[in-house]
């Protein structure tokens, strides 16, 4: 029904025009100090992280494809937000972010948003870490339009707290900020202080799916080719047919899927640094269901970025949505 209201969806045997060619450069934080710091932690310490974190620490030996990476950049699909190869469709679910990071901690349909009022980065990290003003003052950074604290910093802080449970904290704090949120190498950006302070609120759009199953175990220890060059990875996916893809997510078993929030025809998400707009229905074979082409108008113009003017108002439109979120059954599956 809104696709016929709409009139925005692909037309049949349409397919999306990409860029020539993007050229990205793909730089890492290095990891092995904070590989260091995590070996030499007992069980109990362990323990008391996957308590409030959940699975982070394996990101410490995911392999990152650089190669796979570039070829990848090249397919993306600004207009639906997705990859595109060709006619397949691809693009990763939130659900699918959540079930890899397997953290008990999360309440359903509690989106993160930023907080219009929230306290100084300088409040924030004296919270997190546990330090006087003094202490943090003399360690925040300036770095372009970017205030950050370096990681040496919070490395000494880490090997020397007494107290286990801030020394958990500041870990996890530097895996959000080295591996999963990096802007400046070798330092945590304000932004994600930001999104820690709110950790425990526990915001986070979908529930774990599994408390037995840890995919990013399984992944870290699958064996993986990585001699593949970025040409012949482009040339895989140039050539990709509906029929090579196999839709395959174990660990993920919805009976109910997130499509809906609001009056958006599809689902807003706020980052730390803006947001952006996810058709969960453009993806439905991920989750074995049937397949069509949703409604997309205003996906691509909802991105925004948290400097822009009237932020706010839009961050404020997003945020409410949420609390109208909207869910189908799985539909069964059509070969």
């Amino acid at each position: 029904m809104i696709q016929r209201e709409k009139s925005d969806s692909l037309a049949v045997r349409y397919i999306s025009e990409l860029w020539d060619f993007t050229r990205v450069s793909v730089a890492q934080n290095n990891l092995q100090e904070l590989k260091e710091i995590w070996d030499q932690w007992d069980n109990e310490v362990r323990q008391l992280f996957y308590l409030n974190y959940g699975d982070l620490p394996y990101l410490l030996d995911m392999k990152v494809d650089k190669c796979l990476f570039r070829a990848l950049a090249q397919f993306w699909n600004p207009a639906y937000s997705c990859f595109t190869f060709g006619r397949v469709d691809l693009v990763p679910k939130i659900e699918e972010y959540t079930a890899l990071l397997r953290c008990s901690k999360v309440q359903v349909d509690r989106i993160y948003s930023k907080a219009v009022n929230v306290p100084t980065f300088l409040r924030k990290l004296m919270n997190i870490i546990g330090m006087s003003e003094q202490w943090v003052t003399a360690r925040i950074k300036q770095k372009g339009d970017s205030r950050c604290i370096p990681w040496k910093s919070l490395r000494d802080l880490i090997l020397a707290h007494p107290d286990a449970r801030k020394k958990v904290d500041v870990f996890a704090l530097s895996i959000y900020g080295l591996i999963m949120f990096p802007k400046i190498l070798g330092h945590i950006d304000e932004a994600v202080t930001d999104l820690f302070d709110r950790l425990d609120k526990r915001v986070t759009p979908v529930p774990v799916f599994s408390e037995s199953y840890s995919p990013l175990k399984e992944i870290v220890a699958t064996s993986r080719r990585n001699d593949i060059i970025e040409e012949k990875w482009m040339a895989i996916f140039q050539n990709l047919q509906e029929e090579n893809v196999e839709w395959r997510a174990p660990w993920l078993l919805p009976d109910k899927i997130l499509y809906r929030c609001g009056d958006f025809d599809w689902v807003p998400l706020l980052g730390i640094w803006g947001a952006v707009g996810y058709a969960p229905l453009l993806v439905l074979r991920q989750y074995r269901s049937r397949q069509f082409v949703p409604a997309t108008q205003g996906l691509a113009e909802c991105e925004f970025s948290y400097k822009d003017d009237g932020y706010k108002r839009k961050a404020r439109e997003m945020a409410n949505a949420w609390n109208q979120t909207r869910r189908m059954k799985r539909l069964a599956w059509v070969q």
